[in-house]
């Protein structure tokens, strides 16, 4: 069994669309092993123990301390509930545009209707339209043109009326 770069490349990514977490391919001539990192915040159900050195003694400070008080932290920035991200589908290359010399589907500021295709992602040479799930405002969008975009990646931000 041969296997080219672009075969590899094409096995990785329908790996990474899927949920098995490891894959390994054998031949005559060669021995392959793909796996995929778990994601943060993965729980794992075995373990390596762990080893935890004692704490340092906490003593009490013999004067009062010389530095100011401070400053009473500020608020945290408020969060729009009206602004919902565009997040990708699947792992490929973004694309603004339908073809390279073609003006984008959207920018910042235009306004969106439910189902309007708002990129393209190319994943294993085909090119999927993503639509917007959501009618409102394109208020900012988080990915250069020709990005490699991750499965769940935030693509856009739209702001609903």
């Amino acid at each position: 069994m041969e296997l080219n770069f672009d075969e590899l490349r094409e096995l990785v990514s329908t790996l990474n669309q899927t949920d098995i977490s490891e894959l390994i391919l054998k031949s005559a001539d060669f021995e392959l092993t793909l796996k995929k990192q778990a994601p943060v915040g993965t729980v794992f159900a075995e373990a390596a123990p762990v080893a935890i050195a004692p704490a340092p003694a906490v003593t009490a400070p013999t004067s009062p301390p010389t530095a100011p008080a401070a400053a009473p932290a500020s608020p945290p920035p408020s969060v729009d509930t009206n602004v919902i991200e565009i997040t990708s589908p699947m792992v490929g290359t973004f694309y603004r545009a339908p073809a390279p010399d073609e003006p984008p589907f959207v920018e910042v500021g235009d306004r969106v209707q439910h189902g309007q295709t708002v990129c393209i992602i190319e994943a294993m040479k085909l090119m999927n339209e993503l639509e917007a799930e959501v009618s409102g405002e394109i208020v900012e969008i988080l990915v250069e043109n020709a990005q490699s975009v991750e499965f769940g990646q935030p693509l856009m931000r739209v702001r609903t009326a």
